[in-house]
């Protein structure tokens, strides 16, 4: 026993001396060279404590579904600005001006889930929050991005900025800690973004948050990060030696891809975390209502709430969502990863009727620059789950990029038949060859020509054809959306008819026509080539993001956001994806395509060929859904889930020529074999790569009564 013991201590020692196990995502590697029993008891406390956040707000408020309901799943799908959230407010009656729930803004305001359920009955209300590994982390990249800001010589104002805005926006902690004292800020107009009339109601009970104690704090943390810059930055000139401008380049090339690996090493970066994590942690002594869930670490998991006051109940769900700035420093908004909420909500314009929705927003597309951007696959997931998707679209530049991606995404996943199309600011849409509402809506489609177009070349004339008969049978125009609808006014009566005309569609969404006898057949080797085509085409949109080829048009990836993908894709239970870096998602996404249009090609049909295209199109579709969430778990698997130590071994590079050497394994290790490119050379990789898809369409086809020969 005691000799047990001795092994016991003497790995555990080895383990806490060697400081790259010293991070959680490490614990692959240290899985491979060491007794389970002892990477547990090292580990232990430091991961994060699994949670599945849809099923703790499950717990709370069932999610009803058309499957045992007459309830319809609504998802609201557009880019920042388009105003889905303006078009939820309608859906659910909350007013524009005294209610401001859900929050909205000309920026990106949505970053979390949002689901409500139009029901009778009490308010009820669940959130849940990121956990504090998340929070954390996001927390020790600003720290780290402030650092290099001062180590750069900018100013007090934009070290703050970097502080306390994450570089991809998605962790605001300016909405809780607060915008800093006044003398380190710059004064600018962009609080123009945010909602600034502060109504009565509207204040919160915060009496506990000091937010000159914050102020202080925050302003004792830039002084420390310019000291921690200084001492870094003057210790990698002396280990480097630069003493030119050419080695002064290079110092601070390696002093960037340095600078968060020292940072984790250094005691007052760590002591100025644990400050800014105590003062964010504050913020969860306003909840006097409800009830917090805490985690076993005492994290806050989530906090619910009930009351037949309406006015109560949204004035205490609002600080989980507002981006109020006069509340900023005690809102709580970019701690929380969804807000489920039930109730009374009933559209006046509506006649008194409540519809039966579950209406799901979040996050905004985003301005994506090309329709070729995959999809994120937790969007993904969320439009398989859904009976409609509604596509909000800004009718004065319509079909940009972003919402022809989505549409791309409904046609190849087989969900064509869920979209609905909804065209917001259709009132300003003028010019003197648009006389009536009809010549507007005629202008509005006519930007969908060439865009269909340029689908059908893409995804075959299917998708073509699908897509209009989409924006013919399932096509609205709203304006004015950001007032109270008035039934009086000519205008809002138009916008009424139209959003009634969208309840009736979504109503009628889940019924399914008669299944069609006819099955197609198709050729093994259009398959092989399919998959083939699908695995370029991803190597060839990869490999110049990592340096590793040059194509026109696509630029290199900066070195930073690599290392911050292989962090995320390297850390159990994190996003698989960084900003726009989505390496799972652009798999699915070939694979997803390149299948579509081998779909719509079969060798034959058995017994006959449906004369109708619509039935053609039914199969197709039918046989694209079932597809979708396999083609999924494959591209989750084999990208990530297969090649954790291989990401483990990215993110751990270090030191001069780390970048090259990151992006080399990435390139080679990780998706040259999670989708190596099929040719005349066999290997275990491209043998195993074809087999699986071959297997995983074969199996699609088999149960829908297709067959693969």
């Amino acid at each position: 026993m005691e000799s047990e013991a001795t092994e016991l201590k003497n790995q555990l020692n080895e383990l806490l001396a060697d400081e790259a196990y010293w991070s959680v995502s490490s614990r692959p590697e240290a899985d491979n060279r060491f007794p389970r029993r002892v990477v547990e008891i090292f580990y232990h406390g430091m991961e994060a404590e699994p949670s599945d956040f849809g099923a703790l707000r499950d717990a709370v408020i069932r999610l009803p579904s058309s499957a045992d309901s007459d309830y319809r799943r609504v998802l609201l799908l557009g880019t920042t600005g388009a105003g889905k959230t303006t078009l939820l407010r309608q859906l659910i009656g909350t007013d524009p001006e005294s209610e401001r729930f859900p929050s909205t803004s000309t920026a990106k305001t949505t970053v979390h889930e949002t689901e409500v359920i139009l029901e009778p009955g009490p308010y009820r209300a669940v959130v849940t929050f990121f956990p504090i590994e998340e929070v954390r982390e996001h927390l020790n990249e600003c720290i780290s991005e402030a650092v290099l800001a001062a180590y750069r010589g900018e100013i007090d104002a934009e070290v703050l900025r970097k502080l306390l805005m994450h570089v991809n926006q998605r962790f605001r902690f300016n909405y809780i800690l607060g915008n800093g004292p006044k003398t380190l800020l710059v004064e600018d107009d962009e609080d123009s973004d945010d909602e600034l009339v502060v109504a009565e109601d509207d204040r919160a009970t915060d009496g506990t948050i000091d937010l000159v104690a914050t102020e202080a704090l925050l302003s004792r943390a830039v002084s420390t990060l310019r000291l921690i810059a200084k001492r870094h930055g003057n210790q990698l000139k002396t280990e480097l030696g630069a003493s030119d401008e050419k080695d002064q380049r290079v110092v601070d090339e390696l002093f960037e891809e340095e600078l968060d690996r020292r940072l984790r090493e250094d005691e007052e970066f760590h002591r100025i975390s644990d400050e800014l994590m105590d003062e964010i942690e504050l913020r969860f002594t306003q909840l006097q209502d409800g009830t917090i869930r805490r985690n076993k670490q005492g994290w806050p998991q989530s906090w619910t709430y009930e009351t037949v006051d309406r006015a109560e109940f949204l004035k205490a769900v609002t600080r989980f969502s507002s981006n109020h700035a006069p509340r900023f420093g005690r809102l709580l908004t970019p701690l929380v990863n969804g807000v489920r909420v039930a109730g009374q909500f009933v559209p006046d314009w509506n006649g008194g009727q409540q519809p039966k929705l579950v209406l799901l927003d979040g996050e905004g597309l985003g301005h994506t620059p090309k329709s070729v951007a995959a999809i994120s696959t937790s969007l993904t997931r969320r439009i398989q789950a859904a009976d409609a998707i509604v596509l909000v679209d800004n009718a004065t530049i319509p079909m940009q990029a972003a919402p022809v991606a989505a549409m791309k995404e409904m046609i190849t996943s087989g969900s064509a038949s869920k979209l609905l199309l909804v065209f917001t600011h259709f009132d300003e849409v003028k010019g003197d060859n648009l006389p009536n509402a009809s010549a507007r809506e005629q202008h509005v489609l006519g930007s969908a020509e060439n865009v269909l177009a340029a689908i059908g070349e893409e995804l075959g004339p299917f998708a073509e054809r699908a897509l209009r008969g989409r924006l013919k049978d399932a096509c609205f125009f709203l304006g004015s959306l950001d007032e109270k609808l008035d039934t009086a006014k000519k205008p809002n009566k138009r916008t009424i008819s139209q959003l009634q005309a969208l309840l009736s569609s979504i109503d009628g969404i889940v019924e399914k026509p008669a299944p069609v006898p006819a099955k197609p057949v198709y050729d093994r080797m259009n398959l092989v080539l399919a998959i083939k085509n699908a695995a370029e085409s991803f190597q060839d949109a990869w490999w110049p993001r990592l340096g590793l080829a040059y194509k026109s048009g696509v630029g290199k990836e900066h070195w930073k956001r690599i290392w911050a993908l292989s962090r995320r894709l390297s850390t159990p239970g994190s996003e698989d994806q960084y900003d726009t870096l989505k390496p799972v998602a652009d798999l699915r996404k070939q694979l997803q395509d390149r299948l579509y249009v081998l779909l719509q090609n079969p060798l034959r049909w058995s017994p006959a060929e449906p004369t109708d295209d619509a039935e053609k199109q039914q199969v197709y579709d039918s046989l694209a859904n079932a597809l979708s969430s396999k083609v999924l778990d494959l591209a989750t698997r084999r990208v990530r889930a297969e090649r954790m130590p291989e990401w483990q071994a990215a993110f751990n590079q270090s030191g001069r020529g780390s970048s090259y050497t990151r992006a080399s394994i990435i390139g080679a290790q990780i998706y040259g074999r999670a989708a190596p490119i099929p040719d005349a050379t066999p290997s275990p990789d491209r043998n195993a790569f074809l087999h699986e898809v071959a297997a995983l369409v074969e199996a699609v086809c088999s149960e829908a009564g297709a067959k693969l020969d």
